[in-house]
Order: C-alpha cells, then structure tokens, then sequence
C-alpha cells in the first residue's frame, strides 16, 4: 500500500520521467580512434565486458581467490535485509526503500578487466552515501562547463530561493559544501540542520553545539548535502539524475536499472516546473539505487582520470581537485574518502581514495596498483581486503 501510494505521488508530480530512460546506444558509444590502439581496456555496454585471469593481469590468483573466499564471509551486521532497523539507525524515513536488499557481493578491477566477482552485483540496492561522490562528480561537471565560475564561489551568487540570504548562509561556498565545512543553517525537506532528536535522526542525533563560520568546522551532515543537491539543480534547471544519465551513466556504458529515488516531499519549483530535487545517501530512504557493476565502471571512470575510451567526460583537474585533501579534513576531498597519511588502510597506497556508504557500501579506487575494488554489505574491514587483494599483486 506504501509502495503503490508513493508512487502515485511521484506520478502526480511527474518524477518518474526522471528515472534513467532506454538508453539510445547510438549516441551511447563513443567510437575508437580509427588510427590508434586505445592505451586502456575499456568495457563496452552493459554485459559487454571482458574478463581475465589473475595470471593474465599479473596476480596470484590463489591469492586472489583466498581474498574472495574471506570477503563473502563478511556479511554486514549493521543493515538488515528487509531495512526494518533503517529507522531506529537513521531516523523517520522521508522515501521509500527496497523490500529486501542483496547479500554481500563484489566485483574486482586490474587494469579494465573482471579478475573477480562473486554475489549478485547486478541488484540495483541503495548504496547510501556513495551517492556523496556521484554528486560531487556532478558539482565538477558544473565547473567544466561554466555553469558556475569557481568553486569557491558563493551559493548565494547563483541560487536565490531563500536558502543563503541570511548573513551565516550567505558565505557558504560550493567548495565548502563539497568539503562538509559549509554549517549550513536550516531545515529543509522537514530535517534540521542540527540532527537533534531520536525521532528525526536516530542514532545520528547529536548533542546541541554552537555553529561555526562556514568553511572552518567539519560535519558530516546530510540536511547540508541535500541543500547542496538542490542548489545543484537550481543551478543545472533539470532533475540531477537526468544530469548524471546523460553526462556519465550512459556514456560509462552503465545499465539501465540503476535510479536516483527522491522523498515523497522533495519536490522543487524550477522554472515553474515541479522537478524532484535528489538526496545524498539513503539516510531517510530513496536515494542511489544501483548495482555493484555499474559502480565498477564509475569507479573506472575515476581511476582513468575522467576519460572513458577517447572521450573526456569529467576534466582531470576535477578528479585530482575531488581527491585531494580539504583544508579542515586531510581524510576527506570533494566528497571523497582520502588516505594521505596510511590511517584509513594502513596496507593500502595513500594514493587511494574511496566512495563510502552505510551497510556496508565500498568503491575504492587504486591508481597505483590500477585496481577498483567494489565490495557492498560488509562488516567494514575495507583494509583487510585491500591487502588480501594486494597482496595477490606480484
């Protein structure tokens, strides 16, 4: 009844026509340059994606098997299937959330090529606040095509519906917002700013505490990321999953079963045009609902650089700007988890970097090793993993 109920309210506002559309492979594929072999292994559409032998990519592949063999032992203890604790963790949910989820499955990278898989990686499951780095890949692509100027910019320049006209919000930049330093004063989509009270947020509730100047404390707020993902869409003037279909999802190759589900009430006027504003985790339900294997090609995506076959989709300077360290949190770009000093995975490169969600919900980015390591619904031992995996690299 729930289920039918939400969605006649989306019908009514018409945001279903903002879920990820057939995809027109015709202008999907990015033809390869005709006169040179590409540098790099890229996947086609969908299935279409090779796989290889540990041996074949330079791995021990008894290694690499003890690795898999110890990863699908690690279900998470923190989500349960059927997301009847999401409310006592999170608090009351705003959208709605999947009957039942996939047990824990992942998916292993080197160099393009599948030299692991195990679970089921093509169940569209929330990935909580991965969907974080999806929207800071968006904020990059804002930048490259001039739609803001700078980063560090001012919201309040570009985005006037009432959100950053007092004083405190009006210095709030799109660089603070990306960093979690912006302490955004507010409510919006009927959650607070201050995450005060079990009712609202659960486990999340936290003790009263006096705000900040913007840009000078970290906190990891989602009230805060759902006020940047509606300046993202003032800004863009179309729904953000539409943004990330066209500009990312369907030029990667990703499948057509991932969606980017709004709350029940998270509609916004735009152009006098009702259009659902998106959120940045699954906190209070929606959310990234998306399959491990298309997390695979994002994660591709950033490992080579923003480029996919011969086409640059998102500028280096942003994928080096999202994964470099912030000025208040060393562990933490653009919305992207950092390991500049070893203490995130110790057996890890420092030069990897991390989307993180609830659940467990992983994709970890190696550069140096040119891995990416998918692995959802776990206990939280990323480390231990990476190292098994590592470890299997002669």
């Amino acid at each position: 009844m729930l289920k039918h109920t939400y969605l006649a309210l989306l019908l009514a506002f018409g945001c279903l026509s903002w879920q990820p559309q057939p995809q027109n492979t015709t202008t999907a594929t990015i033809p390869e340059q005709q006169q040179t072999k590409p540098l790099y292994y890229y996947p086609g559409l969908g299935d279409d994606w090779e796989k290889k032998s540990p041996e074949e990519v330079g791995m021990d592949g008894a290694k690499l098997q003890e690795a898999v063999e110890w990863a699908k032992q690690q279900e998470t203890t923190q989500m349960e299937k059927d997301f009847s604790t999401q409310k006592e963790i999170f608090g009351e949910p705003l959208g709605p959330l999947p009957a039942t989820r996939a047990t824990t499955n992942g998916i292993i990278l080197k160099d393009g090529y599948i030299v692991a898989e195990w679970g089921d990686t093509k169940a569209a499951d929330p990935t909580y606040s991965v969907a974080k780095s999806f929207l800071s890949t968006i904020l990059g692509l804002t930048l490259d095509k001039g739609v803001i100027q700078s980063i560090n910019d001012p919201v309040a320049k570009y985005v006037q519906d009432g959100g950053y006209e007092s004083a405190h919000n009006s210095k709030v930049t799109w660089a603070h917002h990306a960093h979690q330093t912006s302490e955004w004063e507010g409510e919006l989509w009927g959650k607070k700013h201050d995450f005060i009270g079990k009712e609202a947020f659960g486990r999340g509730e936290r003790k009263p505490r006096e705000l900040q100047a913007p840009g000078t404390f970290y906190e990891y707020n989602d009230t805060r990321i759902n006020r940047f993902a509606l300046s993202l869409l003032r800004v863009w003037e179309k729904p953000l999953p539409q943004v990330l279909k066209d500009e990312i999802m369907n030029p990667i190759g990703a499948s057509q079963t991932w969606q980017w589900v709004p709350y029940r009430n998270s509609v916004a006027t735009v152009n006098g045009q009702q259009m659902p504003s998106v959120s940045g985790g699954t906190r209070w339900g929606g959310g990234l609902w998306i399959s491990t294997r298309d997390e695979a090609r994002f994660g591709y995506l950033f490992l080579r650089n923003g480029r996919w076959k011969d086409k640059q989709l998102v500028s280096e300077e942003w994928v080096k700007e999202a994964t470099s360290p912030g000025p208040i949190k060393g562990d933490y770009g653009y919305l992207w988890w950092l390991n500049p000093e070893g203490k995130a995975w110790p057996d890890a490169p420092t030069t990897s970097y991390a989307a993180l969600g609830a659940g467990q919900n992983t994709v970890w980015v190696d550069p140096e090793h040119d891995i990416v390591i998918v692995w959802r619904w776990h206990d939280g031992k990323q480390n231990e993993l990476f190292k098994r995996v590592l470890e299997a690299v002669k």
